[in-house]
């Protein structure tokens, strides 16, 4: 009996080194943030995360620039949607290489690079890989030319192109850092590089949201 007790407290030591007894905690779970984790894998976190963004940004875009964009007449908006779909992509040869739409640089590079990050990363923080999350950007990039921004605007070839691209290195870039930050033993700094880094994800995940 004493030798079964002994063998047993040997088998569970073993099982505790390897992990196996031990079950996967979310990324939203802070006990001890200098433990490497398993992201908690979900598509429908980042999708939804998405739609929301981007009813956000339309309405943003409405009291900005409420003329093309709080249009609300449905014969005005199904010739802008008409536009859209027998159209190509806006391209302005004689613009500059950042303003093919004749949009504002800022507009161009800043906005449309964090709108892609953003989806980026919170793709990349629900479990899916790199690829994933680059083809998840571009068909938020899509569908926000061709859908939501539509009933306004011709969608840009620009940022149809240039949002995923972006989107792909900023948040990639974003998401390594909060993954190094997850590390820095500072419980006060640890939070303000992931807030930094991750506003609308530390929000969700304080929300209740698993990843």
């Amino acid at each position: 009996m004493k030798l079964r007790s002994r063998g047993g407290r040997a088998l569970l030591a073993a099982l505790t080194v390897c992990g196996l007894n031990a079950p996967a905690r979310a990324t939203g779970d802070d006990d001890d943030e200098s433990e490497p984790r398993p992201a908690q894998r979900s598509l429908a976190i980042p999708v939804g995360h998405t739609l929301v963004l981007m009813t956000g940004m339309r309405a943003a875009e409405a009291i900005i620039w409420p003329e093309p964009f709080a249009e609300v007449s449905p014969n005005t908006m199904w010739l802008h949607y008409r536009e859209a779909f027998t159209r190509a992509p806006k391209w302005q040869a004689d613009q500059p290489w950042y303003s093919k739409d004749g949009d504002p640089w800022a507009v161009n590079l800043v906005g449309h690079a964090l709108f892609g990050s953003e989806v980026m990363l919170r793709a990349r923080a629900c479990g899916q890989s790199p690829l994933e999350a680059f083809l998840l950007t571009a068909a938020a990039s899509t569908a926000w030319e061709y859908v939501w921004e539509a009933n306004g605007a011709r969608p840009s070839g620009w940022d149809l192109m240039y949002t995923p691209l972006a989107g792909l290195v900023l948040g990639e870039l974003r998401f390594q850092g909060f993954r190094a930050a997850r590390g820095v033993s500072s419980p006060a700094l640890r939070a303000v590089l992931k807030t930094t880094l991750d506003p609308l994800g530390e929000l969700e995940r304080a929300l209740g949201t698993r990843c």
